[in-house]
This record gives C-alpha cells, sequence and structure tokens, in this order.
C-alpha cells in the first residue's frame, strides 16, 4: 500500500450529465465493499485529448484502498464503463465515462490489457492535477507530481469547484 491507498483510478466523462457520471461510477466502482474510497478530487474541466473534435470533459482522480487484484481490479473498472453504456466505437472518442487506473501500489505491470503505471499519465494534464490532489507524494517513473505538472500543458485544465477546506 502506498500513503494509506493501494490504487489510483481516473475517470473522466464528455457525455450526459458529466460530473453525476463521474459521482455515478465511484459509487458502483466502491458498493460491493471490496473497493473503498480513499480520497476523491475535485471534477476538472478539460479539453479534450487525442481526438480534438468533441466536447470538453469533466475529470477526476480517486485512490482506493482494495485487496483485489490489478486484473480484478481492471475487470471491476471495465464493468462500471459497461454498466453505464460505454460503447468503445473509437481510440480516444466521446464516452459516457472512462474508469482507468493509474497506479497500483508501487508495481509496474505490462500486460496485452493492462499498463501501470498507466502510460499516458505524465503527459495528460487532466490527469496530473486531480491526482495531486489526492495522492501528493506519489512518484512516477522517479517523478514527483509537481515535476510532471511542470512539463505538461496544463491550459484549459480547471477544476470546476473550490478547494475543500480541512
Amino acid at each position: 500500500m502506498t500513503s494509506g491507498f493501494d490504487a489510483a483510478i481516473g475517470l473522466g466523462s464528455n457525455l450526459g450529465g458529466k460530473d453525476g457520471n463521474i459521482a455515478r461510477a465511484i459509487a458502483l466502482l466502491t458498493a460491493g465493499g471490496d473497493i473503498r474510497l480513499v480520497r476523491r478530487s475535485r471534477d476538472y474541466a478539460s479539453p479534450p485529448w487525442g481526438v480534438v473534435e468533441q466536447d470538453a470533459f469533466v475529470n477526476a482522480c480517486i485512490t482506493v484502498a482494495t485487496q483485489l487484484l490489478p486484473h480484478e481490479l481492471l475487470a471491476r473498472c471495465q464493468k462500471v464503463e459497461s454498466d453505464m453504456g460505454r460503447v468503445r466505437h473509437k481510440k480516444w472518442g466521446p464516452r459516457v465515462i472512462d474508469v482507468d487506473i493509474l497506479t497500483y501500489r508501487n508495481e509496474t505491470i505490462e500486460t496485452a490489457d493492462l499498463t501501470v503505471p498507466h502510460p499516458f499519465i505524465a503527459q495528460r494534464a487532466f490527469v496530473l492535477l486531480p491526482l495531486a490532489e489526492v495522492a501528493p507524494d506519489l512518484l512516477i517513473g522517479g517523478a514527483t507530481l509537481g515535476q510532471l505538472i511542470g512539463n505538461a500543458d496544463v491550459s484549459g485544465v480547471h477544476p470546476l469547484t473550490a478547494p475543500v477546506k480541512s
């Protein structure tokens, strides 16, 4: 476990009630009790990435505690996507929900269906900014999130709400 959590998960939506889709995905992911929410970032607005001719996204990150193995967690993420009606027509195209495992403990995983840390994490400000809220001490490939954010294009990515005061 890393800093009180086992995995960091990124969520995104650009169809329908985007913020509601993210909240519903988190609720579905944690409903069984074998995945416990540790921290949740604010929702962030972000321009589309990859395929840019589509509606803007809302993104968030969560950290979770779980005893599920990485591929079991992946199966749960994909089940949430399927249950919410995600259809994969086009890579990086519009989606009702996207649920990605960003990190799993301190492991590096490279299989046909799962790469952890997520292969595009360092290029995606819409992942890095909310991830820094929930896992500020996380290192990715030996770099701090602050270093990665400093090298990323953060234009157009901004929180939709003010920070929660402790």
